[in-house]
């Protein structure tokens, strides 16, 4: 086979695996069918923008195209020098300079009131939540309710078809309520976007960006980070699940009840074995410190440290415990996960990182510790 057809044949293979696979929807031609006021605004406003430049490249294709059929050289047709001299030469300055004005007036009609409407925060909201980007995962925090849900991409034998857009927490909204979202980062620039609910806006380091929406129909919406924010950016998908009242109403008290549950666990007298705070150390390192530092422990070389066999999981426990909890001086991207995890939570970590990938210390941590350490 000619190098050329063996070309072609690669081609045509990838199209058919891409076309052919049921995440071929995701290659569609225009936006996502909104589901919020807003965001139906925003995509008429694109399908007008869309209309009028199609309508205007037809014109000057066709006229172009017409000017050099019909005036070529080979029909012994002369360029006019004195062209500009003309009625229509001279006119023309100022003809389309009106017909470009009326065209921008046309679409800032509905540009404004919309512009309008992304910065209005006058209205009452039902659901506030609080939106933290990482490199690499999302923090949801839902502000009236005092509960937090940290959000990481699922492995693709976990997503399966929904590889890079399938989460293992999604973020559960309530349709028919006004929510609000208040977009910060914990390390650098981000920007959550689920187009279909919401518009984008940047999600800034010690700053607060604002969005609102209004869902109107359930389902599940899936969107991406849209802020180039590192080698991991491209595993940062953002999903939506938009349900009733009742059901958000009773997924709220589930979360309330296992988040009791938890605190109750952390503020026991229990002495825990190393192989329950391996288990639960285990869950909490692939929920919160997987992104940076590796299911594998490895880190990312010049970014992250390696805790298998480096110094801050194989060092003195005191200098382990207070990186955890505290965070560095040193690198502000390690986070200080004292506010953020419960004394359970925090000596099953640390005793997982003193213990996994061969590190084997032997050194158990307890609830107790840790909670000596915060007095």
């Amino acid at each position: 086979m000619s190098k050329s057809k063996s070309f072609l044949a690669s081609i045509s293979a990838f199209l058919l695996s891409v076309f052919a696979s049921p995440a071929s929807a995701e290659y569609a031609l225009n936006l996502p069918e909104p589901v919020a006021p807003l965001t139906a605004q925003m995509y008429d406003l694109h399908m007008l923008t869309t209309k009028i430049a199609t309508i205007i490249m037809v014109i000057v294709i066709g006229l172009v195209t017409y000017a050099i059929l019909r005036f070529r050289k080979s029909k012994g047709f002369e360029a006019d020098q004195n062209f500009h001299k003309s009625a229509f030469g001279t006119w023309s300055w100022i003809l389309v300079p009106v017909i470009v004005l009326g065209i921008d007036l046309t679409i800032a009609g509905s540009a404004i009131d919309a512009l309008n409407q992304v910065e209005d925060y006058s209205q009452k909201n039902d659901v506030t939540v609080k939106v933290i980007g990482s490199q690499w995962k999302w923090t949801y925090e839902y502000m009236e309710d005092d509960v937090r849900v940290v959000s990481n991409m699922l492995s693709k034998e976990e997503a399966g078809e929904h590889y890079l857009r399938a989460v293992d927490n999604p973020l559960v909204l309530p349709v028919g309520k006004r929510i609000r979202f208040l977009h910060t980062a914990s390390d650098v620039l981000h920007a959550w976007w689920v187009p279909e609910i919401v518009y984008k806006k940047d999600s800034i380091p010690g700053y607060i960006n604002e969005t609102w929406t209004i869902i109107e129909k359930e389902g599940t919406y899936r969107g991406q980070c849209a802020e180039n924010c590192g080698t991991g950016h491209a595993f940062m998908p953002i999903v939506v699940e938009a349900v009733s009242q009742d059901k958000y109403d009773a997924w709220m008290t589930e979360k309330k009840s296992a988040m009791q549950v938890a605190a109750a666990e952390a503020s026991s007298d229990k002495t825990w074995t190393l192989e329950e705070l391996m288990t639960r150390g285990e869950q909490v390192y692939n929920t919160n410190c997987v992104a940076c530092h590796q299911a594998n422990g490895e880190g990312v070389p010049g970014a992250f440290p390696a805790l298998k066999g480096g110094p801050i999981a194989t060092g003195p426990v005191e200098g382990h415990i207070d990186m955890v909890m505290n965070g560095s001086s040193k690198n502000p991207v390690m986070a200080a996960w004292a506010g953020a995890l419960n004394d359970l939570e925090l000596a099953a970590l640390i005793t997982y990182e003193r213990n996994a990938w061969g590190n084997n210390t032997g050194d158990v941590i307890q609830p107790s510790d840790i909670k000596s350490v915060r007095k």
